[in-house]
């Protein structure tokens, strides 16, 4: 068994659903070190606004320095409150990402927009950050559609792109990193034993021929940018109905993981699975839990007991 060094704790990071301030990033905190169990910070309030762009963020996500003295905080530039308008959001959406760093967890200064997809892209969806050491860089990757005319005609469907950065200011120029000819969105990646996993959607509609369809996949490689293999498909039906946004963390405290997948149904949102054999691909459902209201795509960062006190002080 392994434990975490320094360790006690857990933040989740995340936006709420559609509403007036439902798209805007909201922090809550484990209690202790209860990787399992979880209560909004701030009332509830969002910690952290966009007036930039669509002038709404979600699907947040955080990765700390190899150093560990800041964090960096990308998120979708988008506000499905005020258009449900899902084709003009996938055509002329934005191609930016909202950007946010800190050195404390609490003080997040000024968020700045940072265009990283190419004038041929029509979104910019759900941003992440894996640092690479063979790189010595960020890897940042997203979804995107991607079109052949620059009237954003026709057919497409969403690629994985993503592209290398150091600062979070400047990138290099954006290739796509997963194109399954098909659409793919939502991909997260966790790193264990010098193996990487990355858990993806399956955006298709569900028919005979796609039967997990609208489902999280994942696979392996032992290079962020190597080859990939398939692990398991379909991960979490049964328990649930569909599932999108996966987000994964290690224990502080044994080797155990949590993948959570989001159901986005109008009754349930994320619900929890949990495997002691990472590199099994079996996922069993968590029995006993706690989510804030309305949880949905984000990520769980560990954080140590200074960082944990300083974010319950910060917004009791």
């Amino acid at each position: 068994m392994s434990i975490e060094p320094g360790y006690a704790g857990y933040l989740y990071v995340h936006f709420k659903r559609e509403a007036a301030d439902g798209e805007q990033i909201y922090f809550a905190l484990s209690d202790g070190d209860d990787p399992l169990h979880f209560d909004d910070l701030n009332g509830g309030k969002p910690v952290l606004r966009s007036t930039l762009g669509e002038c709404g963020v979600r699907d947040p996500h955080i990765v700390r320095s190899p150093a560990g003295d800041r964090f960096f905080m990308v998120a979708t530039d988008l506000c499905l409150f005020k258009s449900l308008d899902w084709d003009r959001h996938q055509r002329w959406g934005s191609r930016s990402v909202m950007v946010w760093e800190s050195e404390d967890l609490v003080d997040w200064g000024e968020g700045r927009l940072v265009e990283v997809a190419p004038p041929e892209a029509g979104n910019t969806w759900a941003p992440e950050s894996v640092w690479d050491p063979e790189q010595e860089a960020y890897l940042v990757h997203w979804s995107s559609t991607l079109f052949d005319n620059p009237e954003h005609e026709g057919e497409s469907y969403n690629r994985i792109m993503c592209a290398n950065t150091r600062d979070f200011r400047e990138f290099s120029e954006p290739r796509v990193w997963i194109d399954r000819g098909w659409h793919t969105i939502d991909t997260t990646v966790i790193e264990h034993e010098g193996v990487y996993h990355r858990f993806l959607k399956d955006e298709r509609s569900r028919t005979p021929g796609v039967p997990k369809g609208k489902s999280i996949f994942s696979e392996t490689a032992t290079s962020l940018a190597g080859e990939w293999k398939p692990l398991a498909e379909g991960i979490g039906l049964g328990p649930i109905s569909r599932g999108e946004g996966p987000l994964v963390y290690k224990s502080n405290t044994e080797d155990k993981w949590y993948l959570w997948i989001d159901e986005f149904t109008p009754e349930r949102r994320y619900v929890p699975f949990e495997t002691t054999d990472l590199a099994g691909g079996e996922w069993t459902p968590s029995e006993d839990f706690r989510l804030p209201t309305d949880p949905c795509h984000g990520v769980v960062l560990p954080v140590t007991a200074e960082e944990y006190e300083r974010l319950s002080s910060a917004w009791t």
